[in-house]
């Protein structure tokens, strides 16, 4: 059973601005970041998804521990920064879909923290804002049985990662699967999530936004308690991701080359069959193909980046016009 929310004109509008933005940075050549940006990037991510959790160590005290460098503070926030470290450095190797892997996260991230790091919780508990209980999760032994479901959905149901990503991190934190560490675990597994769906997310700093908007995220879960639904905390959480893109896409980064296109798309292509399985001999596929990866060019673009790699021996072309197919010299 899916769990309920509403897709909104809004929501619909947030999605199809994140999804230019993607096109726009594929065109770009730019899934992957530049190594020192993607470093910055996940040194400002950890700084800032502890902070919201109270930790009190500067980026530059996490960047030398980043670095193997020893720092003066407290040892529990160095240890939450180690942990957090460990595990962002990991995040690649964990399966999105599996409650194996998240326990495994876990387990990384609240190391030495607390006494059943990477153990769905024993026992009750609620959140307290201020004097008051926002929220009182689910009985300790509908847990496992809760998870179970939501992973089931978000790799079942047909609707984009962008929204199922959304919707997991907030029924994550509804379920309050653990004892501590469900704020830092919905973000890292949302990063993770999202990055199936483009690799640019693997090192988008989305969580400093959240931290400087609390209040507001804070907000919309509560406000998704109180509906029943998860719909305003998509709606918050996409304009979060939309605006964590524009850093990235107001860049003066200029355009690759038709060639590095090419390469990158090749690249991309293969990984798509591998993923597939696919046992053809051969790797062929159409401008179609093409602009499916880079949405924001036009076909003319596209098909001169095509022919390029034709002359210079990278592809090889049969059929005509709307038949026009490309196969890639020694695909195996």
């Amino acid at each position: 059973m899916n769990p309920p929310y509403t897709i909104t004109p809004e929501i619909l509008h947030l999605v199809e601005s994140i999804t230019l933005k993607l096109g726009e940075i594929n065109a770009r050549y730019m899934s992957k970041p530049a190594p020192q940006l993607r470093k910055e990037n996940r040194i400002r991510t950890i700084h800032a998804s502890l902070s919201i959790e109270g930790n009190s160590l500067r980026l530059d005290q996490i960047t030398a521990l980043l670095n193997g460098k020893k720092v003066i503070g407290p040892q529990c926030d160095i240890l939450e920064v180690r942990n957090a470290i460990a595990a962002y450095e990991q995040l690649e190797s964990f399966n999105p879909f599996s409650s194996k892997s998240f326990l495994t996260a876990h387990g990384i991230l609240m190391r030495d923290l607390v006494s059943d790091s990477g153990k769905w919780r024993r026992g009750s508990v609620g959140i307290v804002h201020g004097e008051k209980v926002a929220h009182i999760a689910p009985p300790a032994s509908n847990v496992h049985g809760l998870m179970k479901e939501l992973f089931a959905y978000v790799s079942k149901a047909p609707d984009s990662m962008l929204i199922k990503s959304c919707v997991f991190h907030y029924e994550m934190e509804f379920i309050h699967p653990f004892n501590d560490g469900n704020g830092r675990m919905g973000r890292l597994w949302q990063t993770l999530l999202l990055s199936k769906h483009h690799p640019v997310f693997a090192s988008l700093p989305f969580e400093t936004i959240i931290r400087d908007t609390q209040q507001d995220y804070y907000r919309a879960l509560a406000t998704s308690d109180k509906l029943g639904q998860s719909t305003p905390f998509i709606f918050y959480m996409l304009r979060v991701i939309d605006e964590s893109l524009n850093g990235i896409t107001s860049s003066s980064t200029p355009m690759l080359k038709e060639s590095d296109r090419v390469a990158y798309f090749l690249s991309h292509h293969r990984g798509a069959r591998a993923e597939s399985k696919a046992t053809e001999p051969t790797a062929g596929f159409t401008r179609k193909d093409y602009l499916q990866v880079f949405k924001t060019l036009s076909t003319a673009t596209a098909s001169r980046d095509l022919n390029a790699a034709v002359k210079s021996g990278v592809l090889k072309k049969t059929g005509n016009v709307n038949q026009t197919r490309y196969e890639i010299y020694n695909s195996k």
